[in-house]
């Protein structure tokens, strides 16, 4: 089993949502988070003073899927989270040792 995380602009999560859906994932986990990569923020004028955003609002992704759905859930996050413009995101894979389902106690992916 493998956990997806992708960082992308909030956005685009209906579009990543929906693509994951059409790839059979029936569950995700979603979290407003704030971050920078390369792009390190940007410069805003408000009220006639200019100031740094440092840090970006972006909508982590989260799902746990068997290792034979990894590269479908990849390819739909990245073809819904493209824009083609800086700061469109990241994706990242680990290894899950175990999932237990608290209501059943099913383990492994049976709980997924």
């Amino acid at each position: 089993m493998k956990k997806v995380e992708a960082v992308i602009k909030p956005f685009k999560l209906d579009e990543v949502r929906e693509a994951l859906a059409e790839v059979g994932i029936t569950g995700l986990t979603v979290t407003e988070v704030k971050g920078f990569g390369r792009q390190r923020g940007h410069t805003e004028l408000y009220r006639g003073a200019e100031y740094v955003v440092d840090f970006l609002p972006k909508t982590k992704v989260e799902v746990v899927v068997g290792d034979d759905q990894v590269e479908r859930v990849i390819e739909s996050i990245i073809k819904a989270a493209h824009t083609g413009k800086i700061g469109d995101g990241k994706i990242f894979v680990t290894a899950v040792e175990q999932v237990i389902r608290i209501r059943t106690g099913e383990t492994g992916e049976a709980a997924i």
